[in-house]
């Protein structure tokens, strides 16, 4: 019986977020883009098209760049510029869920939101949450697989470089500077804090599996 909930709650979870995914998706779809992204001969010509990430000058050790401008050491931009906005799409996601999963491993060791199912005393480390939480982990997937979907739409439009890699527009408290030298600070400086989360969340997890330490994982 308890299997036969689970599958009925499972199938009632993705049919909902496959609505709702379609429905938004449909709409956004024929939303007009918010922000343009044109290509200068300049930006062409420089390393990577002129995104931001490659100016350095961080020391890499253990290589043979003597630092981090321009790295690129399997030749990527050169090989593929054409892909080049997918790739920066791709390390900008995954440098977001990195960060937000850094938060999620960390701030929960001190802190829980209400429910006995989240308490110290269900759950006393972190990491044990994934498999002590299957419903949670269900609703998460759901999200996840809402938020893909509603973002195809503007996916597809960097096939015409009117949008600019991870840009949504989306910006509730008006952080994004007015001027073109504050924004590529900015769009910096979430790329470097993206690359470091996800080095930190590689860590913590592969720490604890190698291990089997728990918070702070290299202890």
């Amino acid at each position: 019986v308890p299997n036969i909930r689970l599958t009925k709650r499972i199938t009632m979870v993705l049919r909902t977020s496959a609505v709702l995914a379609l429905a938004a998706a449909t709409a956004s779809a024929f939303a007009p883009a918010t922000q343009t992204f044109v290509r200068t001969p300049t930006s062409v010509d420089a390393f990577a098209g002129g995104m931001v990430g490659g100016e350095g000058p961080e020391p890499m050790p253990f290589t043979t760049a003597e630092s981090s401008a321009n790295f690129d050491p399997a030749g990527f931009a050169e090989r593929a510029p054409e892909w080049l906005p997918w790739f920066r799409e791709a390390e900008l996601k995954h440098g977001r869920a990195a960060m937000l999963a850094t938060v999620g491993m960390v701030v929960p060791e001190f802190i829980r939101i209400p429910g006995e199912q989240f308490s110290f005393e269900n759950i006393p480390y972190v990491i044990e949450a994934h498999d002590k939480l299957p419903d949670s982990m269900i609703q998460i997937f759901g999200w996840i697989s809402y938020i893909e979907a509603i973002s195809i739409p503007a996916l597809a439009n960097m096939n015409e470089f009117d949008r600019r890699p991870g840009d949504f527009s989306f910006d509730p408290l008006g952080l994004y500077p007015e001027s073109e030298e504050g924004q590529r600070k900015m769009q910096l400086a979430e790329l470097k804090n993206g690359r470091l989360a996800m080095i930190a969340i590689g860590g913590m997890v592969a720490g604890h599996a190698v291990t089997g330490n728990h918070f702070p994982y290299f202890i």
